[in-house]
């Protein structure tokens, strides 16, 4: 007994001052978090490493206290067997979370513009394969999709002018506007996986992005790793859904690259909707020293998709999941290949002057066999965007001033055949094409106070097009044609006053144009619609953005005035041809809360309860619009819903387990400018279950699954506005389930 009591002691004393290991971890997201701070009772600090694991000699249980900058601290004790420990991000997100929208940096409760931020807490909510449910969640933002990939988005309902793809809303990816010069926006060559962040930016915003009634959506896909990661993911789901994608993440020095590639397939709900989708991206982030760093983007796109087409009511009737009578047999589809490369540069001058340029190429391979006929493009682009910010002190009140420029300009070579069984025939009409665009902006932002911050943007405008028809079989007159417009100011003026620390007021006026695009002016039958006017419209914009405790508020009311309003129509023969419909009055509400009802340690099984909604009411009519004898001024505007609310409700339980609900309701939307039909209002469910467990101290496995319209709700995501033959409807997926799971190592 006397030998084994020192032993004994040894062993108590060895219990009593236990290795801890903790790994902290977001309590939403479950990610580890590097870089925080624990500060022990006897006044030691340490820091998480990037696997977000600190490990602690010290006596059990344990008193410590942790801190990280946009989360709530922790206090408590921690015992020998705990592993992870979860923090909880502020609520005060709208003071908390920092946009860069109208090239300032400010945290989001300082900005004078209506803003919407889409994360990756919204993508994960769904199945992942595309953008659509995550930014129909925000006020004021609707992405229609009537075939897998094919896309059309409406920012305020600016979608009218849209039959296909899409126009009227200036698109960003990583600084570098993939908006063409003409006007479109290939949304689709992108996969959700190429996104990590969005800023939507609603209503006019000429000011600073140049043409477009529409709004800008910012899409930020950053390479600055700051842990090496490989990770390897798979989803499976209804209709033949297969992807995977592989990514590795590397640091080097203050830098890194990161590399990954994803493949998306699917055999799609309806006859003839097939979809084949190959990303390859390498981005990487070099800083040269403390003034200067590099930015580089690689894209390559692969898509193939086919195009079912519209029902008329007896055919939606009849089986919904039918194509439209021709697309199977003339291969109605879209093959695209595209490759982009950036490459950016910032300098800073002095803490008070800095400099950022980024420069693009890119080259475009389009084929588009169709019912009526058959285009071939191929086109090459190239462009670049350059802003320079000043601060300095005005009267003694902080003053910056962002002046910049933007150009792009494209050449197309573009073909339509006739089609015979989905293959090329006889020549119609060639073209070559050229679209210019390019604009100065400038704008002031004055401290006046530090609660009043007044905002002054301008910027000059420059676009044309040239259309140089080679060939025109049909006896036609060839040559060039070209239309220039004339030079355009656009203003705008912003305030925004904090009211107190959690609360602010912000009001605008900002004017927008939009001009048409090559493809409104050329269209698929040969005509060439030159005399079709740009959109001019006018902007009025009060709002108001609470954020305390754990409740977030952003309510927007606005009054928009567009004159020379595009429209679309189609012939006999079933081509979408456009027009200037006089004005239109868009008067609207928007707001969005969010509150987190629940948030706890793992200590409990139900660790956080968050609730959100978003409300949409846009009360659009026709205020001058006649269409030969027929009057429909004080009509509804086509294809807008006046209501939608979504609604979401997000649970997190002790094992990392998380549940995702989302409903949205949509309103009856008017599909033709005479408001006599209509589709129905529905309403649809998702739901997404999963686990997050960390397996090691270097791995991390998700597995998920979910439902996609728990409702079962027959509805069309996206109709056609106007058509001949009563051909409004494309139906979307039935209830469908899918099931994925992730895998992240990190060495």
């Amino acid at each position: 007994m006397k030998k084994l009591l020192p032993l004994l002691l040894v062993f108590v004393s060895w219990s009593a001052w236990a290795q801890v290991t903790l790994t902290v971890r977001d309590g939403l997201t479950f990610s580890p978090l590097s870089e925080v701070l624990v500060r022990l009772e006897s006044g030691d600090e340490f820091r998480t490493d990037r696997l977000g694991q600190v490990t602690l000699d010290q006596s059990t249980p344990l008193e410590v206290t942790l801190f990280k900058e946009g989360y709530e601290s922790f206090s408590g004790s921690i015992t020998v067997n705990e592993k992870n420990i979860f923090l909880f991000p502020l609520s005060i997100s709208l003071s908390g979370v920092t946009v860069s929208a109208f090239e300032t940096e400010r945290p989001l409760l300082e900005q004078s513009a209506s803003i919407s931020l889409v994360g990756e807490s919204d993508f994960f909510r769904f199945n992942e394969t595309s953008i659509v449910n995550a930014f129909n969640t925000k006020p004021g933002v609707r992405i229609e999709e009537r075939a897998p990939a094919s896309y059309r988005v409406s920012i305020r309902g600016s979608s009218l002018r849209a039959p296909f793809g899409v126009r009227n809303v200036k698109v960003y990816w990583t600084e570098v506007p993939i908006t063409a010069p003409d006007g479109t926006t290939a949304l689709n060559l992108l996969d959700l996986s190429n996104i990590r962040t969005a800023e939507v930016i609603k209503g006019p915003s000429g000011s600073i992005y140049g043409a477009g009634n529409g709004g800008v959506i910012n899409l930020q896909s950053p390479a600055n790793p700051q842990t090496g990661l490989i990770t390897s993911e798979w989803l499976s789901g209804s209709f033949g859904l297969n992807k995977g994608r592989f990514a590795i993440a590397q640091p080097i020095g203050n830098g890194g690259l990161e590399v990954s590639i994803v493949n998306q397939e699917s055999e799609g709900y309806r006859e003839h909707s097939a979809v084949d989708r190959t990303v390859f991206q390498a981005g990487g982030f070099f800083p040269i020293n403390e003034k200067q760093e590099i930015r580089t983007q690689l894209l390559i796109s692969d898509l193939d998709y086919q195009i079912p087409g519209a029902l008329n009511a007896d055919q939606l009737a009849e089986n919904p999941k039918q194509a439209r009578p021709g697309s199977v047999a003339q291969n109605s589809s879209i093959s695209q290949q595209s490759v982009l490369a950036t490459f950016g540069h910032s300098y800073h001058f002095s803490e008070k002057a800095e400099n950022n340029t980024t420069l693009y190429l890119n080259t475009n391979d389009f084929e588009n066999p169709f019912i009526l006929d058959y285009k071939k493009e191929l086109g090459f682009g190239y462009g670049g965007r350059t802003r320079f910010i000043f601060d300095w002190d005005l009267a003694g009140k902080p003053f910056r001033l962002i002046a910049g420029a933007e150009y792009q300009q494209s050449l197309t070579d573009a073909q339509n055949f006739g089609n015979r069984d989905g293959v090329a025939d006889t020549i119609r009409f060639a073209d070559k094409l050229k679209a210019t665009q390019g604009f100065l902006f400038q704008q002031a932002e004055w401290e006046l106070t530090e609660k009043f911050l007044l905002t002054l943007g301008l910027s000059q405008n420059f676009s044309s097009f040239e259309i140089d028809r080679q060939i025109d079989a049909s006896g036609g007159a060839t040559g060039l044609q070209k239309r220039t417009f004339d030079p355009i100011l656009v203003p705008r003026l912003a305030m925004s006053y904090s009211l107190n620390e959690f609360s602010a007021l912000r009001a605008s006026i900002s004017s927008g144009f939009s001009p048409p695009t090559i493809d409104e002016v050329r269209t698929n039958e040969g005509s060439l619609n030159l005399d079709l006017e740009a959109e001019k419209g006018t902007n009025f914009e009060v709002g108001y953005r609470l954020g305390k405790d754990r409740l977030n508020l952003d309510w927007t009311a606005f009054y928009f005035r567009l004159n020379e309003t595009i429209t679309t129509y189609t012939n006999e023969q079933g081509v979408v041809l456009f027009r200037n419909a006089g004005s239109t009055d868009q008067k609207g509400i928007e707001a969005a809360i969010d509150y987190q009802i629940l948030q706890q340690r793992n200590a409990s099984f139900v660790r956080g309860i968050k609730w959100g909604s978003a409300f949409t009411g846009h009360y659009f009519k026709f205020k001058d619009y006649q269409k030969r004898e027929t009057d429909y001024s004080g009509n509804q505007l086509t294809g807008v819903a006046p209501n939608t609310l979504v609604s979401t409700l997000d649970f997190r339980f002790s094992g990392n387990v998380y549940l995702n609900l989302t409903h949205q309701f949509t309103d009856e939307i008017p599909l033709n400018d005479a408001n006599t039909v209509y589709q129905d209002a529905f309403h649809l469910m998702n739901l997404r279950m999963g686990f997050i467990e960390p397996i090691s101290k270097k791995v991390d496995l998700e597995i998920y699954f979910g439902v996609e319209n728990l409702l079962d709700e027959l509805y069309s995501l996206g109709n056609d506005l106007n058509p001949f033959g009563g051909r409004y409807y494309q139906p979307a997926p039935e209830r469908n389930f899918y099931f994925g799971a992730k895998v992240n190592f990190r060495y």
